[in-house]
């Protein structure tokens, strides 16, 4: 018998009582969960009353069927349920908080938002997992910062939100843990496209951090795993249905990701970027997206009652030092050094750089973040397999530049020949010249709300 969850908000145990075969021929056969099923099902995970092979043809079921926006909602509330929720009642600030869909690289965004976002009047409890990042995740890049911790209890994690309003930490494991047992076996069986899945995974895990709005990032294109634009949309409006469904306000953004975001990958290289980018300084492709992002944020939760307004207010944050010094904050609060802020130039540094010169004249015509990041990771990876906070690639040649044979396509940071070998020719293979110059797509491709 399965045993009964506990949480604040009270609910009767299912007296569903019916096989796992049952269900998934159900599901193989399009049928609709009911919300007793949800829960029985979350249950029977939860207390690993499934067997994993039921569990594994149960997944590949709904990623061949999916489910309805109603079905949906059901396992976002019972995941939801499947652990604690963070108690922030006692906070006058609206919470919101911004999860990326498809992966990124070079994207400083989770660095960058929420200082900013507290700054201009709301709070922002960023959990972030691993499902957000590509081979290095924002988490890595924060940690270049000694001392930094992106490790806390849930009851440190509520004081650190009431006190300064942001926080840029691990997920919980106590958070959803339902979704964290689901998350593996997607792994495991290839279905972790399914978009009822990703959308029960994000929300649970958003709705039991407390949010009462969330912006979704959702990107697109030969570094996501979402390969083309209508697909991203039609994520989006299945992610913004189910959160109206919940009652969250809730808007996607469609973001273009054919090449790395930013001028840089690596970890001590990326928090200088969003140091630089707190000053209002940066990569224009960066500061338009962190301005899109942050705007949707606080006009979502009511800090202000237009797009107009609150981009004033994202501008006057950045410009008056606010933001930045939020940021610092957090980082004291998280058991950084905050030298590291005030002097990025005391960041890790490599002892080597060289560029990658091009092979060719041309156009850069393509450019693909998975193959780029993963040459970083090389690059970063010691015996110990611990990343090198002080190696990776600046000064990334974007697409649609032109470029003489010889000239660099990037300049490479980097501590050991050795890593460097291996490295040079996924960093080479990223990069495709041609003769003509492309077209480059905005980066936001759409808004969805």
């Amino acid at each position: 018998m399965l045993t009964q969850r506990i949480h604040s908000k009270k609910r009767t145990k299912t007296s569903t009582q019916v096989s796992f075969t049952f269900l998934i021929e159900k599901k193989r056969d399009g049928g609709e969960f009911t919300e007793d099923e949800a829960r029985y099902i979350v249950d029977a995970v939860l207390e690993k009353e499934i067997p994993p092979d039921q569990m594994a043809a149960l997944l590949m079921a709904i990623f061949f069927k999916g489910m309805t926006t109603q079905e949906t909602a059901h396992f976002v509330e019972e995941m939801k349920l499947s652990g604690e929720i963070l108690d922030l009642s006692q906070l006058t600030k609206p919470i919101v908080d911004k999860y990326t869909i498809g992966s990124s690289v070079g994207d400083k965004t989770a660095l960058v938002l929420p200082p900013l976002v507290a700054a201009c009047g709301a709070a922002m409890p960023t959990l972030l997992g691993s499902d957000e990042d590509f081979l290095i995740s924002n988490l890595d890049k924060l940690q270049a910062i000694l001392k930094c911790k992106v490790a806390f209890p849930l009851n440190n994690l509520k004081k650190q939100i009431r006190s300064i309003h942001c926080a840029l930490v691990e997920q919980n494991a106590a958070i959803a843990p339902v979704d964290t047992i689901l998350y593996r076996m997607r792994e495991i069986t290839a279905t972790i496209p399914s978009f009822p899945l990703i959308v029960a995974s994000i929300l649970s895990k958003k709705l039991a951090e407390g949010v009462q709005g969330l912006v979704l990032d959702i990107k697109w294109g030969s570094g996501s795993f979402i390969k083309k634009p209508d697909e991203a949309e039609q994520l989006a409006r299945v992610s913004t249905h189910v959160a109206r469904r919940l009652q969250r306000r809730c808007v996607t953004l469609i973001t273009d990701l054919n090449q790395p975001l930013g001028d840089s990958i690596g970890l001590a290289l990326e928090v200088k970027e969003a140091i630089a980018l707190l000053k209002g300084e940066g990569p224009e492709d960066l500061k338009k997206l962190i301005f899109a992002l942050a705007k949707e944020m606080i006009r979502l939760v009511g800090v202000e009652g237009s797009t107009l307004s609150a981009e004033k207010r994202v501008r006057k944050h950045l410009k008056d030092g606010s933001a930045l010094e939020k940021f610092q904050q957090m980082v004291e609060a998280q058991g950084g050094d905050s030298r590291y802020i005030k002097d990025p130039e005391q960041l890790p540094k490599a002892k080597y750089t060289r560029p990658l010169p091009a092979t060719k004249r041309g156009y850069v015509h393509s450019i693909h973040p998975g193959m780029m990041a993963r040459g970083v990771q090389l690059l970063a990876l010691n015996q110990k397999k611990r990343l090198d906070p002080a190696v990776g690639v600046s000064h990334i040649l974007k697409l649609g530049s032109q470029v003489k044979q010889g000239e660099p396509l990037m300049q490479i940071h980097y501590n050991d020949e050795e890593r460097l070998k291996n490295a040079l020719e996924y960093l080479k293979t990223a990069y495709r010249l041609a003769p003509k110059r492309p077209d480059v797509r905005n980066l936001i491709v759409k808004r969805v709300a």
